[in-house]
């Protein structure tokens, strides 16, 4: 997953990747535990100018958690974007960076105190925590079958769903027969009555 192009050039930059970028992502999209938003006024992060000694994203990122307002996100997300710092902005694997000819840091250390260094080990320590993730996938694949966002209402039903499919060591078949069988999918709201009015006029002409 990881790996995945698509998903690494659209948290990066064009000219550079984005650590904040990809942590950001992981939190919303695999932990479902979404960052807050960046308070106003927030500086960019200062690029390389020429003429000057080049600087990691890392080490320019270290500015930013110097901050005592910016360390509690950047706390989080820092160190699994940097985790996956091997993939350059547009998914291709190095060793080195490109604009200070040094070896690629992926080290970090998550929330919880755990050590990772590079995406196996970040995938090894997101993997640990189970349900966690496989919730996540469950609520996305659950608004997507609805056609309509999740809302806390429907948090019980996800949460059934995934204990249902720890029984099948959390196959995607079962979490799939869990939504298809569920209230919210089985029971979806029918299209408001003047919508069926149009189409029926429409059909008719």
């Amino acid at each position: 997953m990881f790996g995945k192009g698509g998903i690494l050039m659209t948290t990066s930059y064009p000219n550079r990747t984005a650590p904040v970028l990809r942590g950001a992502w992981i939190l919303e999209s695999i932990t479902g535990t979404p960052p807050a938003s960046p308070p106003p006024n927030v500086p960019a992060l200062a690029e390389n100018q020429d003429g000057e000694q080049p600087r990691t994203v890392r080490e320019r990122l270290e500015q930013h958690r110097k901050n005592p307002a910016c360390i509690g996100c950047h706390g989080v997300m820092d160190p699994l974007g940097f985790a996956l710092e091997n993939f350059d902005a547009v998914g291709a694997w190095r060793g080195l960076d490109h604009e200070t000819a040094t070896p690629i840091d992926a080290s970090g250390q998550l929330a919880d105190g755990r050590k990772v260094n590079g995406p196996i080990q970040l995938r090894d320590a997101l993997l640990a925590d189970p349900p966690q993730f496989v919730q996540t996938l469950t609520a996305k694949l659950l608004g997507y079958a609805l056609g309509r966002g999740v809302e806390y209402y429907d948090m019980p039903v996800v949460r059934q769903i995934v204990r249902d499919a720890k029984r099948d060591n959390y196959r995607v078949s079962a979490i799939l027969a869990g939504i298809a069988t569920s209230t919210p999918f089985r029971f979806s709201a029918a299209p408001a009555a003047e919508n069926s009015v149009d189409t029926q006029a429409a059909v008719a002409q």
